[in-house]
């Protein structure tokens, strides 16, 4: 019995160690912090195999929320139980938000953020170099069929095209599982698919406009409703913040909503951090916690509750057909996200430079962590 305490508490510490580290120095988005706890879990510390790491991506891409924070949701759970849950997600989440809450403070008292922008300047490079590499890892094992790689094609497509995240997973996953299982006709995976417009994709009713700003209570709800029921990227947060917040309420000016969204950007750790941001612009300290803890509370819920769920689907022969797809339209995302940020980071041959080394560091073991700190590091002191 003694042992077995001791063993859960090491897996406790463990956990904690390597999550305040990731949201200390996890700047890029999800893709990068995707990329970043790839190289931790897998490559370095053996917690899991691709292919269990890209089962549990591309069913948590499924689930509404923070994707990433999800994975370092299941990653505690898996080592540690519901315990391994509430530090891993306690670790990712609270580094970050305390230097959100630093810039708001900044930003409320002196009309600017903090000097930031230098670091994500340094760290971009870096942290495509990382977001790379993970994507020929997780291409490797998810794209080993010839079904998977034409639908990861066909996934990259859409993507490319500007479908909806959600619509490519699900398009991806039927049309696998319509490929390996003939039984299955075309016309039941097309009405599979037809479901996806009735998925909560809008977003939350906000309370009506009124001249006071709204209570601690309606605050911690408002996000609670938006963590519960986002797809997709920061952008699409911003589309939930600003219909909420500035057009039905009037309580954010444009400019406060696009400074709040930039500060969860350019902070390490995971986006919705924006928050925090938020919450603190209205009310203060208090309102940066209660806005914090309503966006990332669905999290914990549906990664609790959803733990069975992905060895079942590498069980059942139709579910695991479904996660493949899945998996190739994960992989398409990613190529995209990959793109995108290559395009915008890799302005000048110097930053090719850094980022073809970093390239080469990862291949030769060097901590991804290490180096996305190292190039923030460098970015912030020549700014």
């Amino acid at each position: 019995m003694r042992s077995i305490i001791e063993s859960r508490a090491s897996h406790l510490r463990d956990l904690a160690r390597l999550f305040l580290k990731l949201g200390l120095v996890g700047f890029g988005g999800p893709a990068a912090h995707i990329a970043m706890m790839r190289d931790e879990v897998v490559r370095r510390r053996g917690w899991m195999s691709d292919a269990e790491l890209m089962d549990a991506v591309g069913a948590l891409n499924l689930l509404p929320g923070p994707n990433s924070t999800e994975l370092a949701l299941h990653i505690g759970r898996r080592q540690a139980g519901t315990q391994g849950l509430l530090v891993a997600g306690a670790c990712f989440i609270l580094p970050p938000m305390g230097l959100v809450l630093a810039c708001a403070w900044a930003y409320v008292h002196y009309g600017q953020l903090p000097a930031v922008l230098g670091a994500w300047a340094g760290a971009q490079p870096v942290v495509v170099a990382v977001v790379a590499t993970a994507l020929a890892g997780f291409a490797r094992t998810a794209l080993r069929t010839t079904s998977a790689l034409v639908v990861g094609l066909l996934a990259l497509l859409l993507a490319a095209l500007g479908v909806h995240e959600l619509v490519v997973l699900l398009a991806a996953g039927f049309m696998v599982l319509a490929i390996r299982m003939p039984s299955w006709t075309r016309g039941a995976a097309a009405g599979a698919t037809a479901l996806v417009p009735c998925l909560p994709a809008t977003a939350p009713a906000a309370a009506p406009a009124a001249a006071a700003v709204p209570g601690l209570g309606w605050l911690f709800l408002f996000f609670f409703k938006t963590g519960a029921v986002l797809y997709g990227s920061g952008y699409v947060l911003l589309s939930f913040l600003r219909g909420g917040l500035v057009e039905r309420g009037g309580w954010l000016t444009e400019a406060q909503l696009l400074d709040a969204v930039a500060a969860g950007q350019i902070t390490p750790g995971p986006v919705f951090t924006t928050a925090t941001f938020i919450g603190y612009l209205l009310h203060g300290v208090p309102g940066g916690l209660v806005a914090t803890a309503g966006i990332f509370f669905p999290a914990f819920l549906l990664v609790g509750v959803s733990g069975a769920i992905i060895p079942w689907l590498r069980r059942s022969p139709p579910a695991r057909a479904f996660l493949d797809g899945v998996n190739a339209g994960s992989v398409a995302l990613m190529a995209v996200v990959t793109w995108e940020l290559g395009r915008h980071a890799l302005t000048s041959p110097w930053l090719g430079a850094l980022a073809a080394a970093s390239v080469l560091l990862l291949r030769v073991g060097v901590n991804s962590s290490w180096l996305v700190a190292g190039g923030a590091l460098a970015g912030a002191l020549l700014r």
